[in-house]
């Protein structure tokens, strides 16, 4: 079975800990789209591990993990990872794999990646680490792949610095890389996770462009990283926080504003830890956007969703979500393509009670406040899709799951 886990919103929605959780039942682990630019955070027995690279499941001793055909690989950052991990007792070594059409970073795409976002009409407000140059390249049919660093005929033709940086890589990467396509065909019968990177709302098509990402981060990436059809992809889970966030430029409707809002946003921030695992950055932060959710859960057929840091609202005595946007004096419930439309909008909010206790001890659906119920109803309601999983808390066991999940829909 194949179960895909992507982001419901910008990402850094908390899809770290929720693959780290569904991987305990996972045969195989695959993180199947783009780079170095991700990052997930994994909290297990009071240790943290920060991932960018390298597939939540590493922290399971015996799971396998694949980085796959979609990522963009940068090998330096790669083995420093892999080296992180072994400070905090990590025994990677045979575990790790990489399929060999993954197309590979190298260091001068950084600079150019920089400089080109600066020269942007509409700068992106890019992490710097190479991550665009390596897609565009890639579609210019002018990228480099793993599989390409093995053939002479391509390696004798980069540069001397290019050859430079990879020599020391070559022999550690070989080892480690795989035709994933041949290596799935005779695991399909396997319990199989396929992790997304960013989020829905920052995907190359379906997102706010051009403030995206480079690559598919919505589900049927899945398929494209992992080498298989569409019809192989059983179950999808969406995970999205009980609040907004973004990183970087680009429109969010659903912004506080602090002549409107107060200091909620510092507050929620706060609380919520919002800042970049990558970066640092802190990270811009709004009210819940249902109207983007809806969307979300559309263009991905999602099966269910996955709701995060609910615990922020915790002590709050009301919170409020978004319900649809004013546009020029008109509402409307569909998310537009329109960038100019999305900066105009107005967001129409609705108010929930707070349920004033903690819910980081809750272990059932059951536990949550009344208060706490309606609020998650009502978000299944708008969205059409049912919360199968409710995370109360940053470690593994507060992990609410009302479904069995490994099971096809």
């Amino acid at each position: 079975m194949n179960l895909v886990v992507i982001g419901a919103q910008w990402g850094d929605e908390g899809k770290g800990k929720i693959v780290d959780y569904l991987a305990k039942d996972a045969d195989l682990i695959i993180r199947f789209s783009g780079g170095a630019n991700a990052g997930h955070t994994v909290v297990a027995e009071g240790t943290t591990y920060k991932l960018h690279l390298i597939p939540s499941g590493i922290i399971y001793p015996e799971k396998k993990v694949i980085l796959g055909a979609a990522m963009v690989i940068d090998p330096e950052a790669m083995f420093s990872e892999l080296s992180m991990l072994e400070s905090q007792n990590i025994d990677w070594k045979g575990r790790v794999l990489i399929s060999d059409r993954a197309h590979i970073v190298l260091p001068s795409y950084k600079a150019r990646d920089i400089e080109m976002d600066k020269q942007k009409k509409r700068p992106i407000g890019t992490t710097g680490r190479g991550i665009g140059i390596t897609y565009a390249l890639k579609s210019h049919r002018d990228g480099l792949r793993i599989a390409d660093i093995f053939d002479e005929q391509f390696y004798d033709d980069l540069s001397a610095d290019d050859k430079a940086f990879l020599d020391p890589y070559k022999e550690r990467i070989r080892g480690m890389c795989i035709d994933i396509t041949s290596y799935l065909a005779d695991r399909l019968d396997e319990k199989i996770l396929l992790e997304g990177a960013q989020g829905t709302l920052l995907d190359i098509d379906h997102g706010t462009y051009p403030y995206v990402s480079s690559g598919c981060s919505i589900a049927v990436g899945a398929a494209l990283g992992a080498g298989i059809g569409p019809k192989k992809i059983d179950r999808i889970l969406g995970v999205f926080k009980a609040y907004s966030t973004r990183v970087g430029n680009g429109p969010f409707p659903s912004e506080f504003q602090d002549e409107r809002d107060g200091n909620l946003c510092q507050i929620v921030r706060d609380l919520g830890r919002e800042y970049g695992v990558t970066t640092g950055r802190p990270r811009r932060c709004g009210y819940l956007d249902l109207v983007a959710l809806k969307y979300a859960c559309r263009v991905n057929s999602m099966d269910s969703l996955v709701l995060t840091h609910i615990d922020v609202y915790d002590d709050f005595d009301s919170i409020s979500a978004c319900v649809g946007y004013e546009i020029d004096g008109k509402v409307t419930e569909n998310f537009p393509s329109s960038i100019s439309d999305l900066q105009k909008v107005k967001p129409v909010l609705k108010s929930f009670p707070g349920w004033k206790k903690s819910l980081s001890s809750c272990k059932t659906y059951d536990e949550l406040p009344g208060e706490t119920k309606n609020y998650l109803e009502f978000i299944e309601s708008y969205t059409e899709t049912p919360i199968d999983i409710v995370s109360v808390g940053y470690e593994r066991k507060q992990t609410i799951v009302r479904t069995e999940l490994w099971t096809r829909s």
